[in-house]
């Protein structure tokens, strides 16, 4: 998937000289992370939990700090300028949240379904959450909340009141989001922001629940050319390399979010459906993992990455498709951007780690 990824990207820049260094760049980090797969593995992943509390100030004091000092770009100040490359705290954070919440829930498995543990583990999440939005990325504040949601499930939570406590945030998303956004941008333009929303992300939402027909550019732009792409690629694509969409640069951002959309006008629909299962037989693998985990803890994290690899696939796919308003969520493996590629292949490590010792040592 890895190596598939940097080919793709390679295809997707369309020989755009602006954008031909992203190709070695993400080779080396593709090697880097994959290098911090083996290395994580080796390590035992119980010591992790030893460590859970100083990882876990250090990614606060990290996306405290970006506030202030980090790079902006596409409207968000997400990344730390380190020297050559860009690192951005938002994407470590979701291993590292995988790793505190999973100790913390591991250490009170059998009380979660009380309030005031249930309410500790989502205060834990909650705090980098809320930084995350500041940024602003609500994209990545949703998936720690799945994370924290799944994680205390596979704990053992009562599901009435997980889901409950879901389907109030959901409903109730669903419910203003729209009329919000309408609302802010139609009959007050000169507001550029609403609570932690930026405008911009409030148009995203305004143009899913409620496009305009008649809108050929803009905020819909990029979508409809995501579909066009999906559907030219018919049945088998049209060859690496060979995507009108993508080489004649229809398609913006083709490298990053809508790298789906590429991969598919490429190698077409029996492609795109190779592309998911291959990403669903690594979800099936962390799941099969966790099951075989030989504690809580060591199966909480298998959990915790294989929804990370779940969710986000998913909402990133659905977003190629139209059918959730466009977001920066990285489809994993795939997407430009080493902070993300390292990021999954240390999760990767991790549940490497949990299978080398599921079974107990013999004397």
């Amino acid at each position: 998937m890895t190596i598939a990824g940097v080919a793709m990207i390679r295809s997707a820049i369309g020989g755009n000289p602006n954008l031909a260094e992203l190709v070695p760049r993400q080779a080396v980090y593709a090697l880097i992370g994959l290098a911090l797969v083996f290395v994580t593995a080796a390590i035992d992943y119980r010591l992790w939990t030893a460590i859970a509390q100083p990882m876990y100030l250090v990614a606060v004091v990290g996306l405290a700090f970006i506030l202030t000092a980090g790079v902006v770009g596409f409207g968000s100040a997400r990344w730390f300028n380190a020297a050559i490359i860009l690192i951005q705290p938002s994407e470590i954070t979701k291993i590292v949240m995988i790793v505190v919440m999973g100790s913390y829930i591991a250490r009170h498995q059998h009380e979660i379904s009380q309030v005031r543990v249930l309410t500790r583990s989502l205060a834990l999440a909650a705090v980098p959450m809320l930084l995350i939005l500041l940024q602003p990325n609500l994209s990545t504040a949703i998936v720690i909340g799945v994370i924290w949601a799944a994680m205390v499930w596979a704990a053992g939570i009562r599901l009435r009141l997980l889901a409950a406590l879901s389907g109030a945030l959901v409903l109730a998303g669903l419910v203003t989001l729209p009329f919000l956004a309408r609302y802010f941008i139609a009959d007050f333009p000169e507001q550029r922001d609403f609570l932690f929303l930026r405008h911009y992300q409030m148009a995203r939402v305004a143009n899913f629940f409620l496009p305009d027909p008649e809108a050929q550019y803009g905020a819909s732009y990029n979508v409809n050319q995501s579909l066009i792409s999906i559907g030219s690629g018919g049945l088998f694509g049209q060859g690496y390399g060979n995507g009108s969409q993508v080489q004649l640069r229809f398609l913006k951002v083709r490298h990053t979010d809508f790298i789906f959309s590429a991969f598919s006008e490429e190698f077409g629909f029996v492609g795109a459906v190779l592309l998911i299962g291959m990403l669903m037989f690594i979800v099936f693998r962390c799941l099969r993992a966790a099951a075989l985990a030989r504690d809580m803890y060591g199966a909480l994290i298998c959990y915790g990455v294989a929804v990370l690899l779940l969710f986000q696939g998913g909402f990133n796919i659905s977003m190629n498709l139209n059918m959730v308003p466009v977001s920066g969520l990285p489809l994993p493996f795939f997407s430009y951007g080493g902070s993300s590629l390292v990021t999954v292949l240390i999760g990767i490590g991790m549940v490497e780690s949990v299978i080398l010792r599921h079974k107990r040592i013999e004397l």
